[in-house]
């Protein structure tokens, strides 16, 4: 039964999150250069991916948990806002110097929201105050890693299959949750491996998000202190990871 569920779970993230950017293609509002922007190789592509995997897999995590529905939500909100401000830099720590200068770039707002956002959605899937306190840790920090790696094709989707993987032994909503975000990241794989389109801040927040959502309904306290101290020293050393990853 646990294995059918996790199957349904993968599959509906997948189906839903291909059916909207097919959708998004066909029908997207706005101008056209509203959808593009110019990747790292100075090639147009385009940005369907990203609001599709961000609606697909909040839904598919809805059907799991209403709180994991909300994080993954939640997080490509604040990314699709990061998206449309057009700040282009990353870390943690690149927002924070910014704003101990006077400036309030769209990244640091976005970093505060999905914060607040991981705070919400860790009381809604844990009942102890510190449990819920590194349940929102874990949530906005892995939404931030899946973001600070993604700066070439297929990395960011790459590490949310990797990441996502080591979850899907696990029973209950932990494991859906881990198939929920693998779902959405294999839908639209193809696409952006081929350079042909980018996830943006907004599906890389919303997939992330749905990695921390699965790891905080798999695991307990010290799981979630573990992953919380990972995902700091991910946002401290974030340069580095970004470097990382356009090496790989």
């Amino acid at each position: 039964m646990t294995g059918t569920r996790k199957s349904r779970s993968f599959l509906l993230s997948a189906a839903l999150t291909r059916a909207g950017y097919v959708l998004l293609r066909a029908t997207a509002p706005g101008r056209p250069a509203r959808w593009e922007r110019e990747n790292h190789a100075g090639r147009t592509v385009e940005l369907y991916a990203g609001p599709a995997a961000a609606v697909g897999t909040a839904v598919a995590a809805a059907r799991v948990h209403p709180g994991a529905g909300l994080a993954v939500l939640a997080a490509g909100a604040c990314g699709a806002y990061d998206d449309a401000a057009g700040d282009h830099r990353r870390g943690f720590c690149a927002h924070l110097g910014a704003l101990r200068d006077g400036e309030v770039t769209s990244g640091a707002v976005t970093l505060f929201g999905m914060a607040a956002a991981g705070l919400v959605a860790g009381a809604l899937l844990k009942e102890r105050p510190l449990d819920r306190l590194l349940a929102g840790v874990v949530i906005a920090g892995a939404a931030h890693f899946v973001n600070l790696v993604d700066v070439r094709p297929g990395r960011a989707l790459g590490a949310v299959l990797a990441l996502g993987a080591p979850g899907l032994p696990r029973g209950g909503a932990g494991g859906e949750l881990a198939a929920v975000a693998m779902g959405g990241a294999a839908a639209v794989l193809r696409e952006d491996a081929g350079g042909r389109t980018m996830l943006g801040d907004t599906g890389a927040h919303a997939l992330g998000a749905a990695l921390g959502a699965a790891v905080v309904a798999g695991n307990g306290r010290t799981g979630l202190l573990a992953h919380a101290v990972a995902v700091v020293a991910a946002a401290v050393y974030g340069d580095r990871i970004t470097l990382w990853a356009r090496a790989l």
